[in-house]
């Protein structure tokens, strides 16, 4: 619905605004909608990545509320992309500018990992990857004082401060807002691979949870998280989303906790289940993976995807979480059960070419490698802690990991 046929059912101001997040919602649900924003362009291919962090203290490594004190000093320096706060006091995000290649995003990460080491120094604490703190106990976690973080405290409850999780999310340039839907869903049926190939989360609240990535059992208690409705038109999106914003249930794209999600503002499309690596290097490999899975896309066209490929969505999802790369892939198209290991290994052959014209041939060879030696971050921490018996000298391990010290 355009604004010009009825200026009075659409907001004309931003729905993020703290001013309209604090206000009471509208009695009447058609002046409650909200039109979404235009699609911005972007360049195709593009990327963007995002890292959510752990601070810890280097006393018994558990999480430490400096993110203020971290982000004053990180203010002082000048370097690519942001660093924000997060949810709770014991976490910061880090983004890159706009990026090309996997090697552009390790060119950026590099020196904001190296002021983030050299100011947690200051601080004496120490900077963490991983997707979950191995042993931190989420009712000790403060709400980081930001107001939307506080509405969400407010709506949520104790999830708030369970979702001291952190997460990789990658932002891939999409050329128009249908093409952006399109990527969407074709990128759906590699959901398992981004679970296999990022886990690091076998740990929570001091005991082995027996998943390679726990921490996406937080975000699914979320009432808005799972996946994005079925739809290949920005038009039908539109209208989906003017919808849910008639009932009063959502204000902006903020709202969903997609595992994917539009990002309009951007030109982009956003993929959210990553959990954060051990390294930063890993990061940058695994955007060089969907930036080569996405020029497929675009170049080849190699299937339409369809409502049906979600029938065994959350089955193949769930499988790459508790197994990692020993899990089962239901392939959505032919119903074919076969190892994730083996099914990625086989796209990463169908990628070859388009890796190398994107210089994202040591990224992928990279993540081949250590599909091959059934290795992921998950592994490494298990291994670590069964060597080393405490999981606080497994964190201490993991913050030398992240420094590339380990």
């Amino acid at each position: 619905m355009s604004s010009n046929s009825n200026p009075t059912s659409v907001l004309p101001i931003d729905p993020d605004s703290d001013d309209v997040r604090s206000a009471p919602l509208p009695a009447d649900p058609a002046s409650r909608a909200v039109k979404l924003e235009p699609f911005n362009k972007s360049e195709a291919l593009s990327l963007g990545v995002e890292l959510e962090l752990q601070l810890v203290n280097t006393h018994d490594y558990d999480l430490a509320p400096y993110a203020e004190d971290m982000l004053r000093l990180m203010a002082q320096t000048p370097l690519p992309g942001s660093v924000v706060p997060e949810m709770t006091s014991s976490m910061i995000e880090i983004s890159t500018d706009i990026c090309h290649s996997a090697q552009d995003v390790i060119t950026q990460l590099s020196p904001i990992r190296e002021a983030l080491i050299s100011n947690a120094d200051k601080l004496n604490i120490a900077v963490v990857g991983g997707g979950t703190h191995a042993f931190q106990q989420w009712h000790e976690r403060r709400i980081y004082d930001k107001p939307r973080f506080r509405e969400l405290s407010e709506l949520y409850g104790y999830l708030s401060k369970q979702f001291t999780i952190f997460g990789q999310h990658v932002h891939i340039g999409c050329p128009d807002a249908d093409s952006a839907l399109l990527m969407l869903h074709r990128m759906s049926r590699y959901i398992p691979h981004f679970i296999a190939l990022s886990a690091s989360s076998p740990y929570v609240q001091g005991q082995d949870t027996q998943f390679d990535s726990a921490r996406l059992n937080s975000v699914f208690a979320f009432p808005l998280s799972g996946r994005a409705p079925f739809t290949l038109s920005w038009k039908e999106f539109e209208a989906y989303f003017e919808r849910m914003t008639r009932t009063g249930v959502v204000r902006s794209m903020k709202d969903f906790y997609w595992d994917i999600r539009p990002k309009p503002e951007f030109g982009t499309i956003e993929i959210r289940v990553f959990d954060t690596p051990l390294t930063v290097e890993r990061a940058a490999a695994l955007a060089g993976y969907v930036q080569s899975l996405a020029a497929w896309f675009l170049q080849e066209q190699p299937f339409t995807p369809s409502e049906d490929d979600y029938l065994v969505y959350t089955y193949n999802r769930f499988q790459a979480c508790r197994f990692g790369l020993d899990a089962v892939y239901v392939d959505p198209a032919s119903g074919q059960h076969m190892p994730l290991r083996d099914h990625i290994l086989m796209t990463m052959t169908q990628l070859e070419w388009h890796s190398e014209a994107l210089n994202a041939t040591q990224a992928l060879g990279e993540l081949r490698t250590s599909v091959e030696a059934n290795r992921n971050d998950a592994r490494w921490l298990r291994e670590k802690q069964g060597k080393e018996r405490l999981l606080a000298e497994v964190v201490r391990q993991a913050s030398l990991r992240f420094r590339g010290a380990a």
